[in-house]
């Protein structure tokens, strides 16, 4: 076993958040280790004056963390998993994924209780599309604009005056001990979260079993399956960062579900799809559902919100 580790990880608030639990929990395990931490600045971090389905998607959130690990900088990243492309470089794995955290969208609001008391033209932040287009199909009289940044920036925002509401990953708020902010929490049939919301992952290079060995007891079968399947019907579909995209999965009695949708950017064409199936094949889960979406034309409309962003 190593004497020591170096997780590369973004240096917002919450990315600390997650490699400081995962350092946390490597101590535990293996008290002679010694866990450093190397934050870093992505180019996600920086370009917050645009949405992030036109400057290169979330992938700019974890390039650079690659980079140091190919460098040998750093052994292993923390992300956030619904941040992770579907496709990792050759190069790169994924060691562990941890327990979920609570994976439903919160509303939050200095103002209102709920979505539903929004008056018309309310203005709505989120920097999602996945959100956006399921508010706009669910309350077409909100104005609903996009707000980047970490999660206390966007409370800031919320608290100035810029926004009525704004909407978050309820496992963000919750990590950082701002639950009390949240004046209520949406069920994935009001807003069906993101594929790996909630989720944090460990990433390492392919490769080193030494380490993925290591790594292995911080692995949370259940939630690690549950991504699985929804990483595999996003991928299936090719699916991207310009699209309206949500995936989540639960086990129940041995049985796999997963839910998905794909709608365009204005939430007025919208597929949705649902799949069952043993959870010791979540990948076939996935691409079930993801056939489901195709035949409904799914493929077609992804198609066309690629051509517009070109």
């Amino acid at each position: 076993m190593p004497n020591q580790l170096i997780i590369a990880t973004r240096e917002s608030q919450l990315a600390l958040w997650q490699a400081e639990h995962v350092k946390a929990r490597l101590s535990t395990l293996y008290p002679d280790l010694r866990v450093e931490l190397l934050g870093m600045t992505t180019q996600g971090d920086q370009m917050l004056d645009s949405p992030l389905s036109r400057i290169g998607g979330k992938g700019l959130f974890v390039k650079e963390l690659e980079v140091a690990m190919g460098e040998g900088r750093a052994h292993l990243a923390v992300h956030s998993m619904k941040d992770v492309p579907m496709l990792l470089p050759d190069e790169f794995t994924l060691a562990a994924i941890l327990p979920r955290e609570d994976p439903r969208d919160a509303f939050v609001s200095n103002s209102h209780a709920t979505l539903e008391t929004l008056p018309p033209g309310a203005r709505v932040g989120t920097s999602s599309l996945r959100r956006q287009a399921q508010l706009r199909a669910r309350l077409p009289h909100l104005d609903i604009d996009t707000l980047r940044g970490n999660v206390n920036t966007r409370l800031r925002k919320l608290d100035e005056g810029l926004y009525d509401a704004i909407l978050l990953a309820a496992a963000g708020l919750k990590r950082l001990g701002l639950e009390q902010r949240i004046r209520a929490l949406l069920a994935p049939e009001e807003s069906l979260p993101a594929v790996g919301q909630g989720a944090i992952g460990i990433e390492i290079r392919a490769g080193d079993e030494a380490l993925a060995n290591l790594l292995a007891p911080l692995n949370h079968m259940e939630t690690a399956l549950c991504v699985r399947a929804e990483r595999a019907m996003s991928r299936a579909i090719q699916g991207s960062c310009q699209a309206p995209i949500g995936g989540y999965a639960e086990i129940h009695g041995g049985t796999l579900r997963l839910r998905a949708f794909v709608a365009d950017l204005e939430g007025i064409r919208f597929y949705r799809a649902s799949a069952e199936g043993a959870m010791d094949d979540p990948e076939a889960v996935g691409e079930a559902a993801a056939r489901d979406l195709i035949a409904q034309g799914a493929d077609r409309l992804l198609n066309d919100i690629a051509q517009r962003a070109r």
